[in-house]
């Protein structure tokens, strides 16, 4: 009878540990109200996924968010079949992992953030005695004009012939900003997309003559950057602390959501493109959880306002993002895009743009 006892108590504890192996993500143990969701997120929404007051808000619908940060389009490389969502910060690599998961529902784009350029103050007025930006006199809003900024780079001027330059140790060597790696970031893809269709006489690239066409340029100004970071928070931390190049592109929220939050921008200038792409975060719901995220993360009231605290522009909220940043000149931001004349670039196929990307490499 002992012995009968304990292959039952055996047999007891080996159900438990495969239960616990096999458990589908999305569920906590029975009882618990609060269903822990699993993802994979670029790092420009790790603060808001840490704020309490998010924390709080998906709390009362049953959610606890855990996630990991990648780049946007190394997310694919990911164990996606054991999360419950992944959150890129543009649609193209939301559609890679949706087909990649075989995923018959479209990904849900909660909020967006246009590209913009990051210089401090006193390079910005380098760059308005050159043509290259404007500051609008009502709304203090600054314009960098991107024709003007390719037509620099394709010549190959440096900071050094440039008016106003001399001055300023920091302006020396070629004219270009700093992005993420094209390969691996979001940003750094939009990037090569933008350029693309300024160099394609604003028309997306979309044939192998056509990338072809562009392949130098974009060759250039990626060869010219070096190393680049994977994540968007490294080059924009790197700015702030007044390390590297003296142009960064940078997603407008990273810079509003210190701007809100009271933190030191020091003498930072957003400059808005005058033909920009906005990054439209997509979130890919893999599990009925994951799915419930991204429903809240569009239609819930209470994180639209917490969206737009973190820099983010909700889509179903347009005013939100000017509420936030209104009234504020340093740096000062576009309530509306339409009214501070942001033209908006539109983004290849995802085939196109893997193809600008090995362009940019050099393949």
């Amino acid at each position: 009878m002992k012995r009968a006892f304990g292959v039952i108590a055996a047999l007891v504890l080996l159900g438990g540990v495969a239960f616990a192996l096999l458990k589908p993500t999305g569920q906590d143990d029975p009882g618990s109200k609060v269903v822990t969701v699993t993802g994979v997120i670029g790092s420009e929404k790790r603060d808001f996924f840490k704020d309490p007051d998010v924390v709080a808000a998906l709390a009362e619908q049953g959610l606890k968010v855990d996630v990991q940060t990648t780049g946007s389009w190394l997310m694919s490389e990911s164990d996606l079949g054991r999360l419950d969502f992944a959150f890129p910060a543009s649609l193209s690599p939301a559609e890679a992992i949706r087909r990649q998961l075989q995923l018959k529902d479209g990904p849900v784009r909660p909020f967006y953030s246009p590209l913009v350029v990051l210089a401090h103050r006193s390079t910005a007025k380098v760059l308005a005695q050159n043509g290259l930006a404007s500051q609008d006199q009502n709304s203090r809003v600054w314009t960098f004009r991107m024709d003007e900024y390719v037509n620099v780079v394709r010549a190959g001027r440096r900071w050094e012939e440039l008016t106003g330059a001399k001055d300023q140790a920091d302006l020396s060597g070629a004219v270009f900003m700093t992005t993420t790696d094209p390969a691996e970031s979001s940003s750094g893809a939009l990037y090569l997309a933008l350029v693309s269709y300024l160099l394609n006489n604003h028309q997306v690239v979309s044939s192998d003559a056509e990338v072809q066409q562009v392949k130098a340029v974009l060759s250039s100004l990626t060869s010219k950057q070096g190393i680049q970071k994977s994540s968007s928070d490294e080059p924009f931390r790197d700015f702030l602390s007044n390390v590297g190049n003296p142009l960064v592109l940078a997603y407008e929220s990273q810079a509003a959501q210190l701007a809100v939050e009271g933190k030191g921008t020091g003498d930072m200038v957003v400059l808005y493109p005058d033909t920009t792409i906005s990054s439209d975060h997509t979130i890919v719901g893999r599990t009925a959880a994951g799915q419930k995220l991204a429903a809240l993360l569009n239609d819930d009231q209470k994180l639209r306002k917490l969206e737009a605290r973190y820099g983010f522009r909700p889509q179903s909220d347009p005013a939100a993002f000017g509420l936030q940043t209104a009234g504020r000149e340093n740096p000062a931001f576009a309530a509306d895009l339409t009214a501070a004349r942001v033209k908006q670039a539109p983004v290849p196929s995802s085939e196109a743009l893997a193809k600008l990307v090995d362009a940019a490499k050099g393949k």
